[in-house]
């Protein structure tokens, strides 16, 4: 069963990929159909066999023999991989979907904000819509959960929106709207964690990108990779994470 979810995912991802080039530049999603950015022809259906196209034409356009660019693959592997992990941490279960669904959206972000420093306001209002949905489907019930999803999306974006204000626009206002979206959906307690991974592996990074000279320390970062990098792992590992400082506080005191 998880192969057949891995190869959803990378279906999946195949669309992410073409969010990922028609969004930032406001082109449809639907028309034109497929087609080789360079020479422009369009992509019958052997040239768009998730992974496998990529591999057969050996990366590079079966009509112009330009390379397609490496993010085409990976994307479609990361969202199988993703899918995978959330059905196997998730169950097959509507909260494995809901976790397949936010992945997804999240790498979606992560790879336009990384090429354009953006992030598109209908791709966090889609995240908001799915956050509606899904709560209205488990938790119209329990309104301490709505609370603390209320409480979460307040407490990450108003922390973010502080930040912007006393840094002048150190962080963009892409990143206020996507920390209150991940707000909403994961409540108060694991956006901390949200919150201090992001920060974290935003360094840490950041450091090794400057020591390989591959940045500078006046060069643009995009911060929104490393948000949806440690949502990622807060919601599959956040719980495991948890446990091993709390080890760790435990056997130091």
């Amino acid at each position: 069963m998880y192969f057949i979810v891995f190869i959803y995912g990378i279906v999946v991802g195949s669309f992410l990929n073409v969010c990922i080039w028609r969004i930032p530049r406001k082109e449809s999603l639907v028309f034109p159909s497929s087609h080789c950015p360079t020479c422009n022809q369009s992509l019958k259906v052997r040239d768009l066999l998730p992974l496998m196209s990529y591999i057969i034409s050996r990366g590079k356009c079966r009509y112009c023999k330009n390379k397609v660019p490496l993010q085409y693959p990976l994307v479609e592997l990361a969202n199988g991989l993703l899918w995978t992990l959330a059905f196997w941490r998730g169950g097959f279960s509507f909260t494995a979907l809901e976790y397949c669904l936010m992945a997804s959206l999240i790498l979606t972000i992560s790879a336009i904000d990384l090429q354009h420093q953006i992030i598109p306001d209908e791709l966090v209002i889609t995240g908001l819509g799915i956050v509606f949905l899904f709560n209205v489907i488990y938790y119209i019930d329990s309104p301490e959960i709505l609370l603390s999803s209320l409480g979460g999306g307040f407490l990450a974006g108003g922390f973010f929106l502080f930040l912007a204000v006393i840094t002048k626009g150190g962080m963009g206002g892409g990143d206020i709207k996507l920390m209150a979206l991940l707000g909403f959906w994961l409540g108060w307690r694991p956006i901390l964690i949200v919150i201090f991974l992001s920060f974290l592996l935003g360094a840490i990074i950041s450091i090794i990108l400057m020591i390989l000279k591959i940045k500078g320390r006046k060069d643009m970062i995009p911060f929104g990779p490393f948000i949806g990098l440690a949502t990622l792992l807060t919601v599959f590992f956040g719980n495991d994470i948890i446990n091993y400082y709390i080890t760790i506080l435990i056997n130091y005191f």
